[in-house]
């Protein structure tokens, strides 16, 4: 079964939007430093699923040729 972000980069990647995935690449960049930074709380899991996230991202990116359009 696939995960709600594999579905969304599938979709991006099939409509060739080069931009809604660097988009959401960099959007996850942000939340696992930001995840990384917490102290006090166990955040292990969700900073593994975040770079789950963040693999499956660039792995769409790598099926698309050519620069970043607008």
């Amino acid at each position: 079964m696939w995960s709600a972000i594999e579905l969304i980069v599938d979709g991006y990647a099939r409509l060739k939007d080069r931009q809604s995935l660097e988009d959401l690449r960099m959007y996850r960049q942000r939340l696992a430093v930001d995840r990384k930074a917490r102290t006090g709380f166990d955040c292990r899991s969700s900073i593994a699923q975040v770079e789950q996230d963040i693999a499956a991202i660039e792995g769409a990116l790598q099926t698309l040729s050519g620069p970043v359009g607008g």
